[in-house]
């Protein structure tokens, strides 16, 4: 596994997909750091990009990899190998690699800003890890939705459906059943809604450390109640993980069945 980890990496890390990404996200700090002036404020910019921009991102280039190299996974299953372990070295590969454009094409231009002297840091780290799991998540899930569809056009369909329904769709149902059911006691709902999202989820994580939950109203108290504990934060991590770890799972599941 270790070897096909390696290849597939390596060989996305010089592809000018992996550029484009690293670029963005370097020109992106720039840009930010020079019209804000102020790395906190950067933070905050940069929550509501990567908060959307890195699911979509994770989801597309997933699929993509999984097509655009299906002829080479024949090949290497028809040689002695696990099958657990071409999928995962596959799916590992990819998910570092875009890890690794994020967290460079941010940290590169933060750092020079003297990131390190700031009180900043540990929220642009915060930023850096939530976005690196949103990494993992959504390239896992990405995995699912090929390995389910062997039709490309299907296959991307789902991907960005599955995108919108947890970054744009859930939140709007969220929202209109906090409304509609106001009269009634809503602590645990929210509470169990957000934890279900691993979006909305990463942003509660970013708006509570940045401390501008008080923008949330009563619903951010409720946040800053339990999620501000050392018990939520070890309760939120632990759930991303398990976001990480049961489509992996899945992951082994489908390529032991699946019919090449």
């Amino acid at each position: 596994m270790l070897k096909i980890l390696k290849y597939s990496f390596f060989d996305l890390m010089r592809s000018r997909w992996s550029y484009v990404y690293f670029a963005f996200y370097l020109l992106l700090g720039i840009v930010l750091l020079f019209l804000n002036n102020d790395l906190s404020k950067a933070v905050i910019t940069l929550m509501n990009v990567i908060i959307v921009l890195v699911p979509l991102i994770g989801t597309i280039f997933g699929v993509m990899y999984y097509y655009n190299s299906k002829e080479f996974t024949e090949l290497l299953l028809a040689q002695p190998l696990k099958r657990t372990s071409i999928f995962l070295g596959q799916y590992l590969g990819v998910a570092f690699s875009l890890s690794v454009s994020l967290i460079l094409g941010l940290g590169i231009p933060f750092i020079f800003y003297g990131l390190f002297k700031s009180s900043a840091i540990w929220d642009f780290s915060l930023l850096l890890i939530t976005g690196s799991f949103l990494t993992f998540i959504f390239t896992a899930l990405a995995f699912n939705i090929a390995l389910s569809n062997e039709n490309k056009i299907k296959g991307f369909g789902y991907a960005i459906l599955l995108w919108l329904l947890l970054a744009i769709i859930y939140d709007g149902i969220f929202l209109m059943s906090l409304i509609l059911f106001e009269d009634y006691p809503l602590d645990k709902l929210s509470l169990v809604g957000t934890l279900l999202n691993p979006i909305d989820l990463s942003r509660t994580l970013i708006l509570l450390k940045l401390d501008i939950s008080a923008l949330l109203g009563y619903t951010g108290a409720i946040f800053k109640k339990f999620f501000g504990t050392n018990f939520g934060l070890i309760v939120s991590f632990t759930t991303l993980v398990l976001w990480v770890i049961l489509p992996v799972l899945r992951i082994v599941h489908k390529s032991k069945r699946k019919d090449f």
